[in-house]
């Protein structure tokens, strides 16, 4: 073997190739881009800048220690207890064969084996990486820092990050920043990936334009704790990535014989944009969904914005009658159906229907709204309890506490330690009766608040608990069971919205919640946004009364309709408010919905435009038919953008020598056409959104 040892990976149309350094005992990128990138000097080449720094320090790296690394940033920072941190290993072999790669690099002294893994996702141009380190010495390890990896991207003039970023009710704002020099750092401390940031960036060369022919490098953390991404521009021309999970107790103990297995690093590349990128996901993200892709995501109804906690048998049927009167196929109970529930003060935790609210029972109830011809779905809340509940009476050591402090409120509630295996075996149970009892095909799962107080009463102190990772398997363990116990239900994933989207949660739910914003343009920008990052078939959306709460200027109910048909079509307004022209407009839009629904979550999504511009959409393609969601975002009243001209969207990826024609007018187009010109669109005050259907022919 020699120090230039090399290794490739291949995916379906890419490929990344690493070396053994021939600077020192590490693993450093050689190339990564479309096939055959790999064939020629890397463009990573940057050993011989040393001058004040190691060699290790300015190399490509894929992993490294502090230690062999002391200046430019490690991935992993470890020690023996009451010694000095540092790590300084050996390569110590690798094994690559059809399922992946595996460096492996041993440190004696410290105790500590490294195994730097590698999978190439089949039918995708993904990547996996994480890292796994095992305690081999005769007493533990002190671990602080144990990302999942490093990538690292040449560039000529700072990188431009774009980057998912905002708030409650403002989640997914696509964000861009030209880091020239220097460190951006994102993440969350909140027990979850939260609603300021997602876990998830994509890296281009700064010198090169935005546009759909840029090289575009992508990475997604796969974890539902606490994590960060760093990005860290150098001189000389590269960027440097690093990402993983965060630990609350700001370190973890491992003990002897013990491995620790890092989350899984999603990497991508896509010759084509930020738009060529985001389908890289998307293929990903289907092959995340497995068989349960190929069921038709029902149109749902919510009766949370109608009713809020106001939940009883006959206003729920009321609204039932009138969902299923305009096509919907499912029917789902929000929050309020279970005992003590009247408002956010109490509760949660015991999940028994009111009797109340149910007085001829919850399951004559369930089988009433089946009647109607929908499936049935109902809301949790299952880490959640409230202080006045039978459950924090019978079990108040199932809370995160300190012991001697007092406990902190969030919305009003506690939350469970689902580390603990009683506390999920209780949810699992309660989930297991609700599901075992009554038909219910649908599984609303929402968090509404963050840990705080990270403490287990009696267990000791936190620091040698790793509370956030005991959390993160406990609620993979249930959703897990769920997946087992009951393939057919449809679950749902909701965090006050965004806040736990990533893709170990995508893999064991069908749908996700983007945001509890369902306002017209407010919710056209996280769509937006959400969409680079993640597929249509996951994306839940509602149409609902709603006013704009960052834009409020006015949409017609056909706006809202094709917004929300971008993804999972839903409904969440009060239906009984509406007049008899808004129901027979919504049915309508619900049947051309169904007609194209295997389009929008099967087919290539292609993002037209920004909801910056005063027309943009979504195109989705599967060959023979190709949908266009377009949205009017600019002025409407009531004169055309330039008098006697049509404004037009532009669409992508068809073929030029190919006629398609309009399904609805009739109306033909070639593809060069549609590709240079674009689709017309003569937007009014009464006409602000459309979705056209065309036929290749």
């Amino acid at each position: 073997m020699t120090s230039y040892e090399r290794w490739t990976l291949r995916t379906e149309h890419t490929s990344y190739t690493v070396r053994l350094s021939p600077d020192g005992p590490w693993a450093e990128l050689d190339a990564w881009g479309p096939l055959g990138v790999e064939d020629g000097p890397s463009a990573l080449d940057w050993s011989h800048r040393t001058h004040f720094i190691t060699p290790a320090d300015a190399a490509p790296a894929e992993y490294l220690p502090y230690g062999l690394r002391p200046f430019t940033g490690a991935e992993l920072v470890a020690a023996r207890p009451g010694e000095d941190r540092g790590v300084w290993w050996e390569f110590d072999g690798a094994e690559q064969n059809a399922d992946g790669l595996r460096l492996t690099f041993t440190d004696n002294a410290t105790g500590l084996r490294t195994t730097l893994c590698y999978a190439a996702v089949p039918c995708t141009d993904v990547i996996l990486r994480w890292t796994e380190l095992t305690c081999t010495g005769d007493g533990e390890l002190r671990l602080e820092r144990f990302d999942s990896g490093a990538v690292n991207v040449p560039i000529t003039s700072g990188a431009r990050l774009t980057y998912l970023a905002g708030q409650w009710s403002q989640e997914f704002t696509r964000t861009q920043l030209q880091l020239e020099r220097g460190t951006f750092t994102m993440g969350s401390r909140q027990g979850a990936p939260g609603h300021a940031y997602a876990p998830w960036m994509a890296i281009q060369d700064g010198a090169l334009s935005d546009g759909d022919i840029t090289p575009t490098y992508g990475i997604a953390l796969e974890w539902p704790g606490n994590w960060h991404i760093t990005a860290e521009a150098e001189p000389g021309g590269s960027v440097r990535v690093r990402a993983g999970r965060v630990p609350h107790e700001g370190a973890v103990l491992l003990a002897p014989g013990e491995t620790l297995v890092t989350p899984r690093l999603a990497c991508a590349f896509s010759p084509s944009g930020l738009d060529g990128l985001s389908r890289v996901w998307h293929r990903y993200e289907r092959r995340l969904s497995g068989a349960r892709l190929h069921r038709p995501r029902k149109v749902l109804y919510n009766s949370w914005e109608a009713t809020g906690f106001d939940v009883e048998a006959a206003g729920q049927l009321e609204l039932a009658k009138a969902a299923a009167d305009i096509g919907t196929e499912l029917f789902v109970v929000d929050d309020g159906w279970f005992t003590g529930r009247s408002d956010d003060t109490a509760g949660l935790g015991d999940w028994h229907p009111d009797p109340a609210a149910f007085p001829d029972g919850f399951g004559r109830f369930v089988d009433d709204v089946r009647f109607l011809g929908m499936d049935f779905g109902l809301w949790v809340e299952p880490e959640a309890v409230s202080p006045g509940s039978r459950l924090y009476a019978e079990h108040p050591e199932w809370v995160y506490r300190i012991e001697g402090r007092p406990d902190r409120l969030v919305r009003n509630q506690l939350l469970l330690d689902l580390g603990r295996t009683d506390v999920q075996d209780f949810v699992i149970g309660t989930l297991d009766r609700l599901l075992g009892t009554y038909d219910i095909g649908y599984l609303k799962w929402d968090m509404n608040r963050p840990p705080t107080e990270r403490g287990r009463p009696g267990a000791g102190p936190a620091d040698r608990l790793d509370l956030d990772a005991g959390h993160v398997a406990g609620y993979l363990r249930v959703l897990d069971h769920l997946r087992e116990a009951h393939p057919e239900v449809i679950i749902e994933g909701c965090a006050g919205g965004g806040g736990r989207i990533e893709h170990a949660t995508i893999a064991r739910t069908d749908v996700v919640w983007p945001s509890d914003n369902t306002a017209p343009l407010d919710r056209l920008a996280i769509q937006f946004g959400f969409l680079h990052a993640h597929a249509p078939h996951v994306m839940s959306s509602w149409v609902t009364d709603a006013p704009g709460v960052f834009d409020p200027r006015p949409r017609s109910l056909a706006f809202r309709f094709v917004t929300a048909m971008c993804g999972v079509l839903g409904i969440g307004a009060d239906l009984r408010a509406w007049t008899p022209g808004q129901r027979a407009e919504a049915a309508t839009w619900i049947t051309r919905y169904k007609e194209v629904r295997d389009v929008i979550h099967h087919g290539e999504a292609r993002l037209l435009g920004t909801p910056d511009d005063r027309t943009c959409g979504v195109q989705y393609d599967t060959g023979e038919r190709t949908v266009v969601a377009a949205l009017s975002t600019g002025r409407l009243d009531g004169a055309p953008l330039v008098p006697g001209r049509p404004d037009r969207l532009r669409l992508r990826g068809l073929d030029p020598a190919a006629r398609y024609r309009d399904t609805a007018t009739g109306t033909a187009y070639g593809g060069a056409h549609l590709l240079h010109h674009g689709l017309p669109f003569a937007w009014s005050a009464a006409h602000d959104a459309d979705l056209v259907v065309l036929r290749r022919e």
